[in-house]
């Protein structure tokens, strides 16, 4: 928010003492994220606007003592659509938490509609109490291996980019392409160039590494190794330290965080799903799992605060001091760090856990009808032709891992067709373009998976990284034909269910990714698949989050698109057969 010359002298006259604040929250103990000391003084706020720290006088007085007060937790990447929420839904999430800010790469939506989803989220998070900045996807598709919704070229980009919320590119996940230098690649990081861009380059190293940071790119968040992460940052990368829903990475990475390199890292949860956001947590869970670990706790806040508001230019964020806007959270302890309270802009808009302010104020957009041109799902289109006796390439799920293994077996058979083999958890895998056209046969990839332990049934979800094609992993191709077709019935959503007409559903009518229901009843949706696929023998912790990952075509080893199975690290499409 830009100060013109009356509102920066009534704010200089409030700083300097001449005239009361608005509000001093008195008596509390500052955490300031500079010098890494706990202060304790008077936060004094005016206009929206912190003016100083010390001793003032003010029109109204907060009693802080005994509280800790903190800058407001900025995630600096998160794919808001995997919360399956509504922005409105993500920032009552997400308030009573401390997050104050985020910064949201909108790929999911835009592989679905394009331009036209991205100035939808634009839309759904202008009159939020949550500062939603968007990087702007450069990878739709993530890859030429799989089917979009949409494809989004630099031209496409630059018509955003005059927005205000607009801070950078998205995450690059064609790393071969910018190491390459392909055209349309290098088009989007020239355009870029004097903006932020995100990285995204899972086990890179050496001379390639030496490449892609020199394209221009400013971070990385797909480090899962120690030495990886040492290695980036000795680089000069900033360090994005990922614990999400399915990735978590934090213990293994820490260690790489010193007094040298902490201002170059920064705790972000890149995909998290709505019973972790709910029972767990958001930044706050973050900060206190990195203090669990061993990392000091005002140096844990400000990797949650200052380096990412610094990471992406965000003026004014990030710390308590003097001009920056008043977005903090109290707690009674530095840790574990539990807000009591939130302020957004100097008002308070949280608290005890309940948030206090109207989250729409006003109507929200409406968002573009979901796609969904398949025709009826029949068992015959999971039907899948091989050699007996003959081995092929098997997905194995690494738990807690966006990373897969490629195995080999020999797959059972009957009557000349492959088929699952859920007494050594070896189950069909299936990707559906849902793109259209409608007529004829829909394009599709079928393989195998291990890892989901399905005695039974099948799991249906119209969220699979990143064209969000219809994935489904099942026992039976007739269990995942019921499914996927009550999937496709709903316009979208995640389904588990057997051919017997069992069935429990979670439609997402946004996209086919995001609920219009509140945090609550997402949950409580979500925990009823996870009850049935557990009675199906289900062993994942998160068998939807582990499933919307195995059509990615860009995080290794072995994925599956609609087009088939997919090698990451050659970058080409691969047969069936080992």
């Amino acid at each position: 928010m830009k100060r013109d010359r009356r509102s920066l002298e009534r704010l200089l006259r409030v700083a300097a003492g001449e005239v009361p604040a608005e509000c001093c929250l008195r008596g509390g103990s500052i955490v300031n994220v500079h010098t890494g000391a706990v202060e304790r003084a008077d936060l004094a706020v005016h206009d929206g606007c912190i003016v100083g720290i010390g001793r003032y006088e003010a029109r109204r007085v907060v009693d802080a003592s005994g509280l800790y007060i903190a800058p407001g937790f900025i995630d600096g990447h998160i794919h808001i659509e995997s919360s399956l929420l509504h922005p409105s839904g993500f920032a009552a999430a997400v308030l009573p938490r401390g997050t104050t800010a985020v910064v949201c790469d909108p790929h999911e939506i835009a592989n679905v509609f394009g331009v036209e989803g991205i100035r939808y989220f634009l839309q759904a998070t202008e009159r939020l109490p949550l500062d939603v900045y968007l990087t702007l996807p450069s990878c739709v598709p993530a890859s030429p291996l799989e089917t979009s919704g949409a494809a989004l070229s630099a031209a496409d980009l630059a018509s955003l980019l005059p927005h205000p919320r607009i801070v950078g590119l998205g995450e690059m996940m064609n790393f071969p392409g910018v190491i390459a230098a392909v055209p349309d690649v290098l088009e989007k990081l020239v355009l870029f160039q004097d903006l932020h861009m995100d990285g995204h380059a899972p086990l890179l190293t050496g001379n390639a590494l030496n490449a892609y940071v020199l394209a221009g790119i400013a971070t990385d968040h797909e480090s899962t190794q120690l030495e990886e992460a040492r290695e980036k940052l000795a680089r000069g990368l900033r360090l994005m330290i990922r614990e999400g829903s399915q990735s978590r990475d934090m213990a293994a990475l820490l260690p790489a965080v010193s007094d040298a390199t902490w201002p170059s890292c920064l705790l972000v949860t890149d995909d998290r799903h709505p019973d972790d956001l709910l029972h767990d947590g958001h930044m706050d869970a973050l900060v206190n799992r990195a203090v669990d670990l061993g990392l000091d706790p005002v140096r844990a806040i400000a990797m949650a605060s200052r380096t990412p508001a610094e990471t992406f230019g965000l003026k004014r964020r990030g710390a308590l001091v003097p001009g920056a806007r008043a977005d903090f959270s109290l707690s009674a302890s530095l840790h574990p760090w539990k807000p009591v309270s939130v302020y957004k802009n100097g008002v308070e808009v949280v608290r005890d856990g309940k948030v206090l302010v109207d989250l729409e104020n006003g109507p929200s957009p409406a968002p573009p009808p979901s796609p969904m041109e398949l025709g009826p799902m029949s068992s015959d289109l999971f039907a899948l032709s091989g050699a007996p006796d003959r081995e092929v390439k098997v997905i194995e799920v690494v738990e807690g891992s966006l990373l897969t293994r490629c195995v080999h077996a020999v797959p059972k058979t009957d009557g000349g067709r492959l088929v699952a083999d859920t007494g050594r958890d070896i189950l069909k895998l299936a990707v559906f373009n849902r793109y259209g056209p409608r007529t004829g046969q829909p394009r599709r990839g079928i393989g195998f998976v291990k890892g989901f332990g399905l005695t039974r049934g099948a799991l249906a979800s119209t969220i699979a990284h990143d064209s969000h094609n219809l994935i489904a992993v099942g026992a039976s191709d007739a269990a995942m034909a019921a499914v996927c077709e009550a999937v496709r019935r709903v316009g979208g959503g995640l389904g588990v269910g057997d051919a017997s007409g069992t069935l429990e559903l979670l439609p997402l009518p946004i996209a086919g990714l995001m609920s219009l229901e509140p945090l609550d009843a997402v949950v409580d949706r979500l925990a009823a698949l996870r009850r049935l696929a557990r009675t199906f023998g289900c062993a994942l912790r998160n068998p939807f989050m582990a499933l919307s990952f195995l059509a990615l075509p860009v995080i290794p080893e072995l994925k599956l698109t609609d087009r088939g199975l997919v090698d990451v690290a050659s970058f080409s499409m691969v047969s069936l057969q080992a």
